[in-house]
């Protein structure tokens, strides 16, 4: 049996007439929208989606989202696939973006669908495709009418979309308790170097103490006696990152290559390794390797919101990153302290107030070696490492496995789905996930 997705879907988008521009997304209101940006290889990020006017949602019906909506990106980075798990409140797409609704379900299991979509099956499309489209990066209507997908009977589709989205669960079970972590390690920091109620020399919190408080007029606060103000250039260097042309870029089979985080690759304080570009060798200087612990921030961008983004690497496979971005390298022992530091409220409203008043979309990498910052003394410091690296060490644990499991669904969606392996052979090769060597890639 076939489905023919252009065909026997439900596949729309917004009209072209009806794009929204930049200055009709709003703060808040009671209506979202996703757009490329808020649409990640696999899933919908919430928290970066837009929000847009009650009349501006009303007038495209045909785009209400519905709970289990599959969303495929149409322009920019075509073929990233989402799925409306949740609806807090009515929700659209930008026109970038498709609506795909299965109206067959006697037949056709709507996460086999999803699951299908994020198969190489379905990148191999794209592919082809882009292959013998234009020089633009679009993907029409037209060309989903072109897609076959053959499926087994509902029951065994059923089955497999099952094993799939049980990796999904895991895979989200390791994003909620990292988010956890983040939070508890971002409250740790802000009751130390905020609040300067660290742990004194008898447990007690030092300022809510009494501990000894003295003013400083550059940093116009007062500050625990023998800490020192210090700039971000005291505790880390800054690094720029790779340039290269759309032709210079290379396929992962290539021989002498590197792969190359961007922008894309960092959302809240996470650095996935998802979508990476490929560079040859020569085009990267050691420097621009990426190291566990090193912080990626973005520099340049195309949106203002996403200019000082940044998050910790967790990883030690050999990485670099593109010119629009620059890694922070911490010096001695400020690994935990710099990631925390740069995930602040002060940074944050300092890059918006600083960096963000011209029509520039650039981050000046001497404004960031200048940003201040109080620097503890060395007991503080390692006792707040020592707090800190169980936290990092379960999270990057989560990370990797998450790495893991999603390189083992990518491995089993095709041969699922072409029959090569059986459900129960997939079970199985699931429980070896939490094994220190697989095959499916070291991270």
């Amino acid at each position: 049996m076939k489905v023919n997705v252009g065909q026997d879907l439900y596949l729309k988008g917004r009209i072209g007439w009806k794009g929204l521009a930049k200055s009709e997304y709003l703060e808040k209101s009671g209506y979202r929208i996703i757009n490329g940006y808020s649409l990640k290889d696999g899933y919908i990020d919430w928290k970066i989606a837009g929000y847009i006017s009650q009349e501006r949602y009303e007038e495209s019906p045909e785009i209400k989202l519905e709970i289990n909506d599959i969303l495929i990106s149409k322009d920019g980075t075509i073929g990233k696939v989402g799925i409306v798990r949740k609806l807090e409140i009515p929700s659209t797409v930008a026109s970038g973006i498709f609506v795909l609704r299965n109206i067959v379900e006697d037949w056709l299991d709507t996460e086999y669908l999803f699951q299908f979509l994020k198969s190489s099956n379905f990148k191999n499309f794209i592919n082809r495709v882009k292959a013998e489209g234009s020089t633009i990066n679009h993907l029409y209507q037209r060309d989903l009418v072109r897609l076959e997908i053959d499926i087994p009977d509902i029951i065994e589709q059923k089955r497999i979309s099952k094993v799939l989205k049980n990796i999904d669960d895991k895979i989200e079970v390791n994003n909620k308790i990292n988010a956890e972590l983040e939070a508890m390690a971002k409250t740790i920091y802000d009751y130390w170097f905020v609040q300067f109620d660290f742990p004194d020399a008898n447990g007690k919190p030092y300022k809510s103490s009494g501990g000894n408080m003295v003013h400083n007029e550059e940093l116009k606060r007062e500050i625990p006696e023998d800490w020192e103000k210090g700039v971000l250039d005291d505790i880390a260097k800054i690094v720029r990152g790779v340039s290269y042309n759309k032709h210079d870029i290379k396929t992962p089979n290539d021989d002498g290559v590197t792969p190359v985080l961007r922008a894309t690759n960092i959302t809240g304080n996470i650095i996935d390794l998802e979508n990476m570009v490929y560079v040859p060798d020569e085009f990267v200087s050691e420097k621009q390797l990426m190291n566990k612990y090193d912080v990626l921030i973005t520099m340049s961008s195309g949106s203002k919101n996403h200019i000082g983004k940044n998050g910790l690497f967790y990883f030690k496979t050999k990485v670099a990153f593109g010119a629009f971005c620059a890694k922070l390298e911490a010096k001695e022992d400020f690994q935990f302290y710099l990631s925390s530091y740069m995930q602040s409220a002060f940074v944050s409203e300092t890059i918006k107030k600083e960096c963000l008043g011209t029509s520039i979309n650039n981050l000046n990498g001497s404004l960031v070696k200048g940003f201040r910052l109080v620097k503890p003394n060395e007991q503080v410091l390692k006792s707040f490492n020592k707090k800190m690296k169980p936290i990092h060490d379960k999270i990057g644990n989560n990370h990797k496995e998450n790495q893991k499991l999603a390189a083992l669904r990518d491995w089993l969606l095709p041969m699922l789905m072409n029959g090569q392996v059986t459900v129960g052979e997939a079970k199985g090769e699931l429980g070896m996930v939490g094994e220190d060597n697989t095959k499916y890639g070291d991270v």
